[in-house]
């Protein structure tokens, strides 16, 4: 990766909605390059996709929580499963596994305190191997969905 397709990333991370030719002005490429490198950039997963970044609160989720989670057997097959049913809970916007304790963070939005205790109680709390649980209520954002450094 060099200078320019750094230059690519930089734009689109800005604008993702830049047309081709837009982005080809402005790292000063003309269009067949610009298209070829940005072409090459998605075929090898350095761009892994686009998407519009919506606020919660327009769509009523106004609540939101860190949850760290400690496993309390972290076999392949526990793991596994944990992780697999972690995917079918539309209200974890992210999760990762961590080094050291706890296992897990989750980044979890809700409508509201009622509905994010109904959450943890009859989902989060029963996930498999999960051992305990703890959440940090989120006051606000500060940063949010940055662009990376290029």
């Amino acid at each position: 990766m060099d200078a320019i397709d750094r230059q690519i990333l930089a734009e689109l991370q800005v604008d993702g909605r830049l047309t081709v030719t837009d982005l080809a002005a402005k790292v000063r490429l003309s269009l067949s390059p610009c298209h070829r490198r940005l072409r090459e950039l998605e075929r090898t997963g350095a761009i892994r996709g686009y998407r519009a970044v919506v606020d919660p609160a327009a769509l009523g989720l106004k609540f939101e929580a860190l949850v760290f989670i400690t496993m309390r057997q972290e076999d392949r097959d526990t793991v596994a499963e944990f992780e697999a049913a972690l995917t079918e809970l539309p209200q974890v916007a992210q999760a990762q596994r961590l080094f050291g304790d706890p296992d897990y963070l989750l980044r979890v939005v809700t409508t509201d305190l009622e509905a994010y205790q109904e959450l943890y109680d009859e989902h989060l709390a029963t996930l498999p191997g999960v051992q305990r649980l703890s959440s940090t209520l989120v006051m606000k954002q500060i940063v949010d969905a940055r662009p990376l450094p290029t």
